[in-house]
């Protein structure tokens, strides 16, 4: 009968049943060279280092989270009240100073019946101490008559002609105001206007004397003016080296 030997079994396994890597599998990880290299003589082989293995991001690509997003709406939110406050105090401001305007406008009362009726006594008295005075400085001097429509009338169609030109002395150039002409017979105008009814009819008829005959001089200036000017660009045309003759007509106030 054959001699039977003994045998060992060697578990080679580098894992136990629990998954944990066993210390013979430990020591000979450690102590194994790299491929292609032997270690020297009396010295170990270094140990293997593991670089550490970077983490993948997981924030995932595409829109952001619903939390910034939020935010992001808040904020924009918060933006827009801050605008419309602002908004409002500057309408609010105007709207005060608009008030304090008006206030201010309204703060000068109208005179009541009374406070007119004293003002107006209190002129007359000091217009008949001023016309004492000048009597007695001017002995036989009668009072000045009182201002009537047709005093007025006379005073605007006097200071009308002038405006255009009707002061000027013998040999002087004219000098005329149309602006402060044209003023003048609107002023009259509006007198017309608001005493129609109410005038007698002398009165009537020296007003509208009065704006038939202003009219009929404001347009002969302005058609003399306008023949002036036509007349020194054509001198200035034909002859414009020639020295430049001063013109006889009316000059306009400037």
């Amino acid at each position: 009968m054959a001699e039977i030997k003994e045998f060992v079994i060697n578990d080679r396994r580098k894992f136990t049943a629990e998954g944990e890597l066993r210390p013979e599998a430990k020591t000979a990880q450690r102590h194994s060279p790299e491929p292609g290299c032997s270690p020297e003589p009396g010295h170990s082989a270094p140990a293997l280092k593991t670089p550490p293995i970077p983490f993948a991001s997981t924030a995932p690509d595409g829109p952001a989270p619903v939390a910034a997003q939020v935010q992001a709406t808040q904020v924009q939110e918060s933006q827009a009240q801050e605008s419309q406050l602002r908004e409002s105090k500057v309408q609010a401001s105007q709207v005060q100073e608009s008030q304090l305007r008006e206030s201010k406008v309204q703060e000068t009362p109208l005179p009541t019946a009374e406070q007119a009726e004293q003002a107006k006594r209190a002129y007359d008295a000091t217009v008949d101490r001023l016309d004492t005075a000048i009597r007695a400085t001017n002995p036989g001097m009668e009072r000045p008559p009182e201002i009537t429509l047709q005093q007025v009338i006379q005073s605007l169609y006097m200071q009308a002609l002038m405006q255009l030109g009707g002061a000027a002395l013998p040999g002087q150039q004219p000098q005329v105001d149309l602006l402060g002409a044209r003023q003048t017979i609107d002023m009259l105008v509006v007198l017309q206007q608001k005493t129609l009814g109410n005038r007698t009819p002398a009165e009537t008829e020296l007003l509208d004397t009065a704006l038939f005959e202003l009219r009929i001089d404001f347009l002969e200036v302005t058609q003399a003016l306008s023949r002036s000017a036509v007349a020194r660009q054509t001198q200035s045309a034909t002859s414009p080296a020639g020295p430049s003759i001063p013109g006889t007509g009316p000059r306009i106030v400037r």
